[in-house]
């Protein structure tokens, strides 16, 4: 059961709903990729990055049904390791998976 007591539960509680849903997204983005765009980006494999963001979704989860506190060191590295898929490799695959599907040189109309 959640038990918020003041402001400042509240707003950790909050924070902990964010972090979770950031190792979501991440993780959804993930599984959706193909393997082999994560290797011709240069990036880890996709396996290591669903291991690393399967555990943070985990350990971001236990912190907002409050099973975990928000500040502990697990939380904190799953939101490390989601921010870090999402801010370098999200865009380094994406840009790998698009390609140049448009007519020319310069990219689609």
């Amino acid at each position: 059961m959640i038990e918020i007591h003041s402001a400042l539960d509240l707003i950790f509680w909050v924070l902990a709903i964010g972090a979770f849903g950031l190792c979501a997204w991440a993780l959804f983005h993930a599984v959706r990729t193909p393997a082999r765009s994560f290797a011709m980006a240069g990036k880890l494999s996709k396996k290591l990055w669903l291991l690393i963001l399967i555990l943070g979704s985990l350990f971001s989860f236990a912190a907002a049904v409050q099973y975990l506190n928000v500040l502990s060191i697990f939380t904190i590295a799953s939101v490390i390791g989601s921010g870090i898929y999402l801010a370098d490799v999200k865009p380094a695959v994406n840009e790998i998976g698009r390609g140049n599907s448009g007519g020319g040189p310069y990219g689609g109309w």
